[in-house]
């Protein structure tokens, strides 16, 4: 009997008559089968999924490189913007008066006034008022004069080397207003720099 008709004859159900040699073969076949699976679960799935993660980890650190490229490209202009901060920044804090020029910057506004030709009617210091880095002054004013006089006073007070601004501004006749006389009441702030008790430069 040759191997087709012996192939014909063989009952698909029953492997245990089958011959030796195709036995191996289906054996041989079904190992390989099982294999083959175990290794793609295994194996070529969990490389797979290594691959993937590998391949999010690129995007995520292309992206990276690329802002910290852009930064590095820019980092001459942000030095700049920085040197131009603390420039600002130190002009601004040489214009806050130390704790030992406020009595001395009190009279200069007081000095502007009267240099002004105006009439001081009330100069009342209050209360300093904290701030996060830096402290106000407030120094409630009243000034009897005429309106130039009032425009040379505030050009005196924007002259002044350390800041003081002026708040709560308002400027009313006197009596019936026929004299042409102004009163001029105004709250004037200036500035103390709390810093690490450092006085302004």
């Amino acid at each position: 009997m040759n191997l087709i008709q012996e192939l014909r004859s063989m009952d698909v159900n029953d492997p245990g008559r089958w011959p030796p040699l195709l036995r191996a073969a289906a054996v041989a076949g079904t190992l390989l089968a099982v294999t083959a699976f175990a290794a793609r679960v295994f194996v070529i799935e969990a490389e797979f999924a290594l691959l993937q993660r590998a391949e999010r980890e690129e995007v995520e650190l292309r992206a990276a490189f690329e802002q910290r490229q852009r930064q590095a490209a820019n980092l001459g202009y942000y030095r700049a913007q920085l040197a131009e901060i603390e420039e600002s920044f130190g002009t601004v804090l040489r214009r806050l008066s130390g704790t030992t020029e406020i009595p001395d910057l009190l009279a200069d506004i007081s000095r502007a006034g009267r240099g002004a030709g105006l009439q001081e009617q009330l100069f009342q210091p209050l209360e300093e008022v904290q701030q996060e880095f830096y402290a106000e002054l407030p120094v409630n004013m009243r000034l009897l004069g005429g309106y130039h006089q009032f425009g040379v006073f505030v050009s005196d007070i924007a002259a002044l080397p350390r800041m003081v601004t002026m708040h709560d501004i308002q400027v009313r006749p006197v009596g019936d207003g026929a004299a042409q006389a102004l009163v001029l009441e105004l709250t004037a702030k200036t500035y103390r720099y709390l810093g690490d008790g450092v006085e302004p430069p």
